[in-house]
C-alpha cells in the first residue's frame, strides 16, 4: 500500500510541476513568403542569418503545406484547424476598400468559432495576435478579441496591408494613430518621374518595426504567465516598402530597374534591394524575440515555430521571385495548388525537446497546429481535419500518425483541386469553366516540380482522387466558392 501511495504521490508531484512549466508558444506566420526564401531552405541571394539559426537549432519540414494558396483561407483554416473543403473561409472575400473611410475588412469568423486561440485560454494561456488579421473587423463576428485572443495590434483589413506606412493599425478594437501621411500604394507613377517622387512611398513609423515593439511588449509583460502568441507579420508581401537603413545593406548586390507601379502595389526605385530588405528586416526582429527570450529566461520553456501563409507572389507589384528562386524552383505561385503556391518553410525550435539539426519528411499542414497544440496542452479540440505533428517534433517518429490523404480546394483563378496521396499529387484546374475537368497526376518522388503529367497511365489514381473530392468537399455558404458539382446531383 505503501508503494501504491508514494507512486500515486510522485505522479500527482510531476503533474503539477509540468502544469509549472507549461511551454510558451510562439507562431511566426510570414505573407507571402515562398518555399525558397530563406538560407535554410536554399537561398543565395537574402540574408536570413536569425530563421537560419532557428532551423540549425531545431526542425525542418520538407513537405509542410499551407491550407490555401492565398491570405485569408489560409489564416481561417490555420485557426479552426480546417481543410479547404470544410472551412467557412475559402478566398478572400472582401468587405470594403483601400481608403481608410472605406476600410471593412475580410468575410469575418462566424460567432462560436472554435479557434486555437480559445483552446489555448482552455489551457491557460494568456493569448495575443500580432500582425495582420485578415478574419473580421473589431465591430464584426470576426474580431480576434471575440476569437479568442486577449490581445491583438495590426492590420484587421488585408487591403489595409498593403501599405506598410499606414496612417492607423488597430489594438483591442481601437485605432492606433501613426505617424504617416495617407499614400495611395496603389497609383503609379509616370515613367519619366524623378527620384524625389518615389520618396511619396515613404513614411515615418513601419509597421512591421511597430508590430515588433509590441511583440516585445506582449512577452515581458506575459513573462510570468504561459503565454501563446501568434504573429502574422507583413513582410515580404508586397508592397515594395522597406525602411531606407535596411535597404542600403543590398544596394549596389542586383541589377536593378525602377517600379513604376505598373502592376500595382507601391512604385520604388530598387525593387530587388527592397524585397531582400523586407525580408531580411523581418528576420532581424526575429532574431529580436529570441535575444529577449534569453534575456528573460525564457529560451527553455518556449517553442517557436515558422511558417508562410502560402507561396510567393504572383505577377504584382516590383517583386522579382523568378529572380530571387523564391519557390525554390517548384511549379506555381501564389494562387496555385501546384507544389510552388502551397509548399511552405516551416521550422521549429525548443531546446531540449526537439532535437538540433533535425530535417524530416513527415507530409504535414497548417491545419494540424490545432491538433498539435491540443497533444502539448492537453486540451481536447473540437472537431478538426489535423493530425498533431508533436512526435515529429519530439523525434518520436514511430509514434507518428499521417494523412491519409491532404485534400485542397481554391474558388479562384478559375476553381482549382488538389489532393496529396503519399508522393502522388493530383490537380484540377479550371473548373469553374469545366466542371469536369480532368486530373493532372504527379509523381512528386521523382518529379517534385511537377513537369510531368502522367495521368494516362494511372487512370485507377484518378478514381481514387476524385472520390477524395467527392467525400472532402461540403458546399460553401458563399455562391462564388462553389464551383464543384454536389453529391445530390449524381444519379
Amino acid at each position: 500500500m505503501y508503494k501504491i501511495w508514494k507512486t500515486l504521490f510522485v505522479c500527482l508531484i510531476t503533474s503539477l510541476v509540468f502544469a509549472q512549466q507549461k511551454p510558451n508558444i510562439i507562431y511566426i506566420y510570414a505573407d507571402d513568403m515562398g518555399y525558397g526564401e530563406l538560407g535554410s531552405y536554399g537561398q543565395q541571394k537574402i540574408k536570413t542569418p536569425h530563421l537560419d539559426k532557428i532551423t540549425k537549432e531545431g526542425i525542418k519540414f520538407t513537405q509542410h503545406y499551407a491550407s490555401a494558396p492565398v491570405c485569408a483561407p489560409s489564416r481561417c483554416m490555420l485557426m479552426t484547424g480546417k481543410n479547404s473543403g470544410h472551412s467557412y473561409i475559402r478566398g478572400n472575400y472582401e468587405l470594403g476598400g483601400f481608403e481608410d473611410e472605406n476600410e471593412g475588412g475580410q468575410m469575418p469568423l462566424p460567432e462560436g468559432t472554435f479557434t486555437i486561440a480559445k483552446l489555448m485560454k482552455q489551457a491557460g494561456y494568456t493569448t495575443g495576435a500580432i500582425g495582420k488579421w485578415g478574419l473580421g473587423m473589431s465591430n464584426t463576428t470576426g474580431d480576434p478579441n471575440k476569437q479568442g485572443f486577449d490581445y491583438f495590434y495590426g492590420y484587421l483589413c488585408q487591403k489595409q496591408a498593403h501599405n506598410f506606412y499606414p496612417t492607423h493599425l488597430w489594438e483591442n478594437g481601437k485605432l492606433d494613430t501613426l505617424n504617416n501621411s495617407h499614400i495611395q500604394v496603389h497609383k503609379p507613377l509616370a515613367k519619366d518621374a524623378q527620384d524625389s517622387a518615389f520618396d511619396y512611398f515613404k513614411g515615418t513609423a513601419y509597421s512591421v518595426t511597430k508590430m515588433a515593439e509590441k511583440t516585445v511588449e506582449f512577452i515581458k509583460e506575459n513573462r510570468k504567465k504561459p503565454f501563446f502568441l501568434y504573429l502574422p507579420y507583413t513582410g515580404p508581401h508586397v508592397s515594395l516598402q522597406a525602411p531606407d537603413e535596411a535597404i542600403r545593406e543590398y544596394l549596389g548586390q542586383f541589377e536593378e530597374h525602377p517600379y513604376y507601379g505598373e502592376n500595382g502595389y507601391a512604385s520604388t526605385l530598387y525593387p530587388r534591394a527592397t524585397y531582400a530588405a523586407m525580408i531580411t528586416y523581418m528576420d532581424k526582429q526575429v532574431g529580436e524575440i529570441m535575444k529577449l527570450l534569453k534575456e528573460l529566461g525564457l529560451d527553455e520553456n518556449t517553442i517557436v515555430m515558422f511558417s508562410s501563409d502560402n507561396g510567393p507572389t504572383f505577377k504584382a507589384g516590383g517583386a522579382d521571385v523568378e529572380f530571387f528562386n523564391s519557390a525554390g524552383g517548384l511549379r506555381g505561385r501564389k494562387q496555385d495548388l501546384y507544389e510552388g503556391g502551397i509548399r511552405e518553410p516551416f521550422i521549429a525550435r525548443w531546446p531540449g525537446k526537439i532535437p538540433s539539426g533535425k530535417v524530416s519528411n513527415h507530409i504535414s499542414i497548417q491545419y494540424d497546429l490545432m491538433a498539435t497544440l491540443s497533444e502539448i496542452t492537453g486540451v481536447k479540440a473540437l472537431d478538426n481535419d489535423g493530425i498533431s505533428f508533436l512526435p515529429t517534433l519530439l523525434e518520436n517518429d514511430n509514434k507518428q500518425k499521417i494523412h491519409d490523404y491532404l485534400y485542397f480546394e481554391f474558388p479562384e483563378k478559375g476553381g482549382q483541386v488538389a489532393v496529396r496521396v503519399g508522393n502522388w499529387k493530383g490537380v484540377k484546374s479550371n473548373m469553374k469553366k469545366d466542371k469536369n475537368a480532368p486530373w493532372e497526376i504527379y509523381n512528386l518522388a521523382s518529379d517534385e516540380k511537377e513537369t510531368t503529367d502522367v495521368a494516362s497511365e494511372n487512370p485507377e489514381l484518378a478514381k481514387k482522387f476524385e472520390a477524395i473530392l467527392k467525400k472532402e468537399h461540403q458546399p460553401s455558404h458563399i455562391r462564388d466558392w462553389e464551383f464543384i458539382v454536389p453529391k445530390f446531383s449524381e444519379k
